[in-house]
């Protein structure tokens, strides 16, 4: 008497989220449960297919996958489901894979219902994909509205991006917290861009580049312009939220900012002023001094590049690419400008005792800053006072018109105005005293100012890029013959070398000379001539 053959069968398991997958045990459960079934119909279970993917998503990987593995088979295959809703979730969706199964010689089973073909099978079949729809769009609006109302009350409810974690907080829930060190990393790149000290956004992107701990978009170590674009569009780091598809306006956040909204505001008129320029590939620290130093016959920018002599050694020369220019193609090596440069820059250092004074000044120039903060409080109440008076009439004007085009625009401008007491309101806040000496907020100009030659030899091509835009006024022009001319300094180093001058000291209320008080003169009469009288002809 000869066996009969075992029906095969696979399995087949969804759960909807990566959280799922995690924290829960939906797949080992579902899969029990199938298997449990099979043992009971002694069905032989051949492959097991897992997918992490929404009900209502037609493209799963590993429902492809058994449709593959069914294509395949000579027989008939059982496909074991836990529950209708682990098939599908959308009602048409469900039918189109009901399809495709049969097409590829599967048999949908399930211990939970039973599938047939007659008219009232398919009715209740119709009814519990209908309803496994309908929970799925109803949790899709609950989730959605629970995300509006956290987005409503300040908090951010989507996933944490780059500068930010998400900490559970005693009264918050999960709120954002900075993530160091990257926040402060972020903070400096965005506010070096609005300060004006990263000329462009490729400079941003070069010195995002340049951080170890700041996580990148490729795996060479670079990042794309538009993750630079969007962290550049992220109102979430000014501590604010504002989620326009959800009609949530702009309000303030529970969380810390990492800049500030007029920082942010900053941000975005340089980039409507077009400050963004791409990222040369020819800047090295080989030719720190490529573009910034010109000819001294033409005024055009310098280039650089390795020359190759006979016997295959490389020598790095500096040389004008100007066509028609008398130093056109006239090499320039490198040793020699870069180290009249390097001359330059250690001329740059004022004597330790003058440094002191330019430190008092400084002192002084904020002690009296500190004084005028309160004026400024003042005058930043009243000009929010202003705005708010300003939105209380547009908001009169909004009622007494039924001109659908007047209403958005003064709904516009109400919203410009709400943004400008936003920023007013978080001047008001930083209007208190420093939270830091001016020591901790000025230490890295003061080193700076001090000696520029330190950050100019640290060799780091960003900071050498800041040193030179922080010194010079303007490009420095290099002759062949006579060597760099004599450059155009910016303000603090002009100040420091008129009063470092040799030979200059500063005048004294009583003078130069000695107080010895002048003998007094009457010029009541004129004094007596001393050239002889004419002679006279008798």
């Amino acid at each position: 008497m000869t066996q009969e053959k075992q029906q095969q069968a696979v399995i087949y398991c969804r759960i909807s989220s990566t959280a799922q997958l995690k924290k829960g045990d939906g797949l080992a459960s579902q899969e029990s449960r199938c298997r449990e079934y099979a043992r009971y119909k002694n069905y032989d279970v051949v492959e097991t297919f897992h997918d992490n993917k929404s009900g209502g998503d037609m493209d799963r990987p590993a429902m492809t996958a058994l449709l593959e593995f069914l294509s395949k088979q000579n027989d008939t295959c059982v496909v074991v489901i836990d529950d209708i809703n682990r098939f599908a979730r959308d009602i048409v969706g469900h039918w189109q894979l009901r399809a495709m199964l049969a097409e590829a010689g599967g048999k949908l089973e399930s211990p939970s219902i039973e599938f047939g073909e007659d008219s009232d099978s398919i009715l209740v079949e119709n009814l519990l994909a209908s309803v496994s729809q309908h929970q799925r769009q109803k949790n899709g609006e609950q989730t959605k509205n629970r995300m509006r109302g956290r987005a409503l009350n300040g908090y951010w409810p989507f996933r944490s991006t780059f500068g930010y974690k998400f900490e559970r907080v005693s009264g918050h829930g999960n709120i954002l917290v900075r993530d160091e060190p990257i926040a402060s990393i972020l903070q400096e790149a965005l506010e070096g861009f609005a300060t004006g000290r990263f000329e462009s956004q490729g400079e941003v992107k070069r010195f995002l580049e340049s951080q170890p701990a700041f996580p990148k978009d490729k795996p060479d170590g670079t990042l794309r312009f538009e993750t630079i674009i969007r962290l550049m569009n992220r109102i979430i780091y000014t501590g604010h939220i504002e989620v326009p598809q959800w009609d949530v306006s702009l309000r303030k956040g529970h969380h810390e900012p990492i800049i500030s909204l007029e920082t942010y505001e900053l941000i975005h008129q340089r980039i409507k002023e077009g400050s963004r320029a791409p990222a040369r590939k020819d800047i090295s620290t080989d030719f720190p001094l490529r573009g910034f130093v010109c000819c001294d016959d033409c005024g055009t920018a310098l280039t650089a590049c390795w020359s190759t002599s006979k016997s295959g050694k490389k020598h790095p020369y500096y040389l004008c690419h100007s066509k028609g220019c008398p130093s056109y193609r006239k090499s320039i090596r490198r040793d020699v400008l870069e180290g009249e440069f390097s001359e330059l820059m250690q001329e740059l250092k004022p004597s330790e005792s003058m440094f002191v004074l330019v430190k008092r000044m400084f002192q002084d120039a904020w002690k009296q800053r500190l004084g005028q903060a309160d004026a400024n409080l003042d005058h930043i109440r009243k000009e929010h006072r202003q705005i708010e008076s300003k939105i209380e009439g547009l908001l009169d004007r909004i009622v007494e018109t039924d001109n659908t085009s007047i209403i958005a625009a003064y709904e516009k401008r109400i919203a410009t105005m709400d943004r400008q007491k936003l920023i007013l309101a978080e001047k008001m806040e930083n209007q208190a005293k420093p939270k830091h000496t001016i020591e901790e907020m000025f230490e890295h100009a003061f080193a700076f100012l001090s000696n520029p030659w330190k950050l100019w030899e640290s060799g780091n091509l960003i900071m050498q890029k800041i040193v030179l835009r922080l010194a010079f006024a303007e490009r420095i022009s290099y002759s062949r013959s006579e060597g760099l001319r004599t450059p155009k300094t910016t303000l603090p180093f002009k100040v420091l070398g008129s009063i470092c001058d040799d030979g200059k000291e500063m005048a004294e209320r009583k003078g130069f000379e000695p107080p010895v008080p002048a003998k007094a003169q009457r010029f009541s009469r004129p004094p007596r001539s001393t050239t002889p009288a004419p002679l006279r002809i008798v």
